[in-house]
């Protein structure tokens, strides 16, 4: 039986898949990022069995979290964290943003947000199919990044 990473263990391993290519983050495009999420996202950890437990979330929009405006594409990879009875406790996060600053063209995408469960039924495949076949990703995925951020947060 293999074991499975804990939660604790998901930021190295995201930023493993980034660098799978022996490339610096800055030196990465879009569909690298991506490739690397979808890979980091296949794997499975040691979390709760609720539905909701392991999750995906690609989501993008122009936000000004820290700073001017900014076109963002936020990977998500978000675990449920139980306390010691079993229930839920909090949530955490895994993010790798790719920025890209503004313009007319990314503007224009507006603001999206496609969620995915592990244990929930669905096909992973067939998730990512349907996120690279939206129009804005023939859009965003022949801009080049400003930057890359992965990190990790409790919700």
């Amino acid at each position: 039986m293999t074991r499975r990473p804990s939660v604790d263990q998901a930021v190295g391993l995201l930023e493993g898949e980034l660098r799978a290519g022996q490339r610096a983050l800055a030196d990465l495009g879009t569909e690298d990022v991506w490739q690397a999420f979808l890979r980091f996202g296949r794997r499975l950890f040691d979390v709760s069995e609720a539905p909701d437990g392991d999750g995906l979330l690609f989501q993008y929009g122009t936000y000004s979290f820290d700073g001017p405006p900014t076109f963002t594409v936020d990977l998500t990879r978000q675990f449920q964290i139980c306390d010691a009875d079993g229930d839920h406790d909090h949530y955490m996060q895994v993010h790798c943003e790719v920025r890209y600053g503004t313009g007319p063209a990314l503007e224009a995408l507006g603001s999206f947000n496609s969620w995915f469960f592990h244990d929930a039924g669905d096909d992973l495949e067939e998730w990512a199919r349907e996120l690279t076949e939206l129009s804005a990703w023939t859009t965003v995925r022949t801009v080049t990044p400003i930057e890359i951020r992965v990190f990790q947060e409790q919700v």
